[in-house]
């Protein structure tokens, strides 16, 4: 069998943020009813060095059985080089033979299906007359969230926020002085930031606001402080991930902000079955914590290698 190597823009061009949206709500929706299956994340942190790495392995079986791997390096200083922080490929794997399908650019993948995340979470849990956007960050997840937040909200205002005003005109939208200003009237909030320190507060927080909190995926870096996640319902895309993930939970919880696991009130694919209502009121503050999900990148990828098919686009290689 042959393998399809797709680069960065390939991927970008293939599966647009606003067309991965449906994907990720239907992996997500399979996550929840059991039919795919990951363990948490491998992370490997060599002393001395300023990256790190993370394996995220995922299977899912019935009729088209195939497994994935994402071998991804975070290197913190790439945007001041120009470049993503996140470096890797996402590998296919047929699920029966367990011949390479194929190759993907791991940073492609990851930016599209987190923000089409983000698009799911604002789907089904921000308020319907949503017309403020604010986002917090801009840098790779910022650009990609813009472009998720617009499929499914009808902004009337957007504002950005980062501490180089240069990196937040580039995303073409409204530039606040601080993030303060940014997040004050916004009905759905943005964080994808590198800060290890809460770049928001809750006082900041209209009622009703609807959060996608993005950039803080390891256990000693937060962007809310404990008051927001303490009055929000939290939503998140896998429990097992958040409780040994997340720095946002973590430090809270080691505040006394949470009790623990039962301040969870669903993943997105129990909202998305059914078992949970989401949003319960209007003036209810709704946070989603993002983690990022091995299952996410093998929806993704397969969708990307589908196309790619379809199109003829792609370099087939034989291993």
């Amino acid at each position: 069998m042959s393998c399809l190597v797709l680069g960065a823009r390939e991927v970008e061009e293939l599966l647009p943020v606003a067309d991965c949206i449906d994907v990720m709500a239907d992996a997500l929706a399979s996550l929840a009813r059991g039919d795919v299956h990951q363990p948490l994340r491998t992370i490997l942190r060599p002393p001395g060095a300023t990256s790190v790495a993370a394996l995220m392995p995922a299977y899912r079986g019935g009729d088209r059985p195939l497994h994935s791997l994402k071998a991804l390096v975070l290197a913190p200083d790439n945007p001041t080089r120009g470049l993503d922080a996140h470096q890797g490929t996402v590998t296919l794997f047929d699920g029966v033979t367990g011949e390479v399908r194929a190759v993907l650019n791991a940073s492609a993948v990851t930016a599209i299906r987190t923000a089409a995340v983000s698009g799911v979470a604002t789907r089904l849990l921000a308020r319907d007359d949503a017309r403020e956007l604010a986002i917090l960050g801009a840098g790779v997840q910022a650009r990609a969230h813009l472009e998720a937040m617009r499929a499914v909200r009808d902004f009337e205002r957007i504002r950005v926020y980062a501490p180089t005003r240069a990196h937040a005109e580039t995303l073409g939208v409204e530039v606040a002085a601080s993030a303060e200003e940014c997040v004050r009237g916004a009905d759905v909030v943005v964080t994808a930031t590198s800060s290890r320190e809460p770049v928001l507060e809750l006082e900041w927080l209209k009622d009703g606001a609807h959060v996608n909190a993005i950039g803080a995926s390891t256990p000693d870096a937060r962007e809310l402080d404990a008051r927001t996640l303490a009055a929000a319902t939290l939503f998140v895309d896998r429990r097992e991930s958040v409780v040994n993930e997340s720095g946002d939970y973590l430090q809270a919880l080691a505040e006394g902000a949470i009790a623990g696991e039962q301040h969870v009130a669903a993943e997105l694919g129990e909202v998305l079955l059914g078992r949970h209502p989401g949003r319960t009121a209007a003036g209810e503050v709704t946070v989603f914590k993002s983690l990022g999900l091995a299952a996410e990148d093998l929806a993704a990828a397969e969708a990307v290698v589908a196309r790619a098919r379809e199109r003829g686009v792609g370099v087939e290689i034989d291993l």
